[in-house]
């Protein structure tokens, strides 16, 4: 056994049993700064995975006495905090297959080049991060600002534009798509600002019929109209000394657009019914998940408005663009839910969350949201997999794979996935496929992928 000193993240131990392939790779793998143990069999494998804590073990498959699958599969039932990588110079798609159903996130075919060896590496051991995200215990800390979750580049930018926002009474245009969290940075805004014991009132724009808009907005006196039986204050009055958050605001007809503009640069309302202008004093902020400027070329919006609620602006980025955001929001969500429901919180396989890692999410954290809640409230194990997440996302393991490849070989390597994600189960299988049990057999057959039956 030997083991090189180097002062670093992750820590690998390489096993097997030609002296050559080791050194290898622990001088490829100690180049990039990882701490590495090496082990020339799996007993000496398995002596200091019980004395040290090891990242990722890389292990060959043919070896004396025990091969790497029992390996593996002692890691998979001891060490949930532990990544397996499998080599062999005997690649066969059965081995691979079995490999991959012991609990092997990579299976690498001798001769490999370095470039190949530690971009495997990467992202097994990025997976790993992942799972540990999702699964460390406790409420998130040092993630949370503004009530909003995430640590990515583009939402840190997100929070230094809040704490900028905050600090003015100037108005503000927060776009983004639907389900991004607009209203949530209004309110951030909102309470971190000096108006933050006033009141704080948010207005669906397209939710309310064009005509009640305005009387909702500013308010009507009595007999103003059929059914005005009393004077009452709207939106802009209840929400005086505080901010008026004007959701969608694209929604507003042109006209509407016009006393909106006086309201912003004269700071009063006339009430629906009424000539005397009433004066308030309301911080305007404002959403779209349009294209303003593209509206305003169309002369669907109005320009003056337009650069009078365009002085700071927010742009929230998509779920889509926040990198391993999805996993702490994962992480909050089941663990809120759970605590709702009662229940105790679920794990992940790794196939699920690779799904939930790389499907789009058009509807953003809301629909993340829902996604998570559904889980919860139908899932009765303590492991959520792959046949467990909405159909629609369990064929985004298939996207970014590129379009140089043939249909039989995208098909080859989904069922090769779908079997791994439910443990060769071949009736789980074929559901999650859409094919009836002999049709999966005769596929399986065909592709010399029944490894096991």
């Amino acid at each position: 056994m030997a083991m090189v000193s180097v002062e670093k993240k992750e820590c690998i131990l390489v096993v097997d049993d030609v002296p050559q392939t080791l050194e290898v790779l622990q001088r490829n793998l100690t180049s990039q700064d990882y701490r590495v143990f090496t082990a020339s069999s799996v007993a000496e494998a398995i002596a200091i995975l019980d004395a040290t804590s090891v990242d990722l073990v890389i292990t060959d498959l043919k070896m004396p006495d025990v091969d790497g699958i029992h390996l593996i599969r002692h890691i998979r039932e001891n060490l949930r905090e532990t990544e397996v990588m499998m080599i062999t110079g005997y690649p066969t798609v059965e081995g691979a297959v079995t490999a991959v159903k012991a609990g092997a996130e990579e299976f690498l075919s001798k001769p490999f080049t370095d470039e190949e060896l530690l971009a495997a590496v990467r992202r097994t051991l990025d997976k790993l991060q992942r799972r540990k995200t999702i699964e460390a215990p406790g409420p998130l800390t040092g993630i949370a600002s503004y009530g909003l979750i995430g640590n990515s580049e583009p939402m840190q930018q997100v929070f230094r534009a809040i704490a900028k926002a905050a600090s003015t009474s100037a108005t503000g245009l927060i776009s983004g798509e639907s389900g991004t969290g607009k209203e949530l940075v209004a309110r951030a805004i909102h309470y971190h600002s000096p108006r933050a014991a006033s009141p704080f009132v948010p207005v669906n724009c397209g939710a309310i019929p064009e005509e009640l808009l305005e009387s909702e907005l500013f308010g009507h006196v009595k007999g103003a109209f059929t059914g005005a039986l009393e004077t009452r204050a709207g939106f802009f009055q209840t929400a005086d000394g505080g901010t008026i958050f004007l959701d969608e605001i694209s929604e507003t007809s042109l006209s509407m657009q016009v006393k909106l503009l006086r309201v912003l640069q004269d700071r009063d309302v006339v009430m629906v019914g009424s000539t005397r202008p009433r004066k308030v004093d309301v911080r305007i902020l404002a959403s779209t998940n349009k294209d303003l400027t593209g509206l305003v070329k169309k002369a669907l919006f109005r320009e003056d408005l337009f650069f009078r609620i365009n002085v700071i602006t927010i742009d929230l980025p998509p779920l889509r663009e926040r990198g391993e955001d999805i996993l702490l929001l994962i992480h909050h969500f089941t663990a809120r839910f759970a605590e709702e429901l009662g229940k105790s919180v679920p794990q992940f396989s790794d196939q699920a969350l690779q799904v939930l890692r790389n499907y789009h999410w058009p509807g953003n954290v809301r629909e993340l949201e829902n996604v998570i809640q559904r889980l919860i409230v139908m899932t009765d194990g303590g492991l959520i997999e792959v046949p467990d997440l909405p159909s629609l996302m369990r064929f985004s393991a298939l996207q970014g794979v590129g379009f140089h490849r043939t249909l039989a070989e995208v098909e080859e390597e989904y069922i090769r996935n779908v079997l791994a994600s439910v443990n060769g189960n071949k009736t789980r299988a074929s559901k999650v496929l859409g094919i009836d049990r002999k049709t999966l057999r005769e596929k399986l057959k065909l592709r010399e992928l029944d490894a096991e039956e």
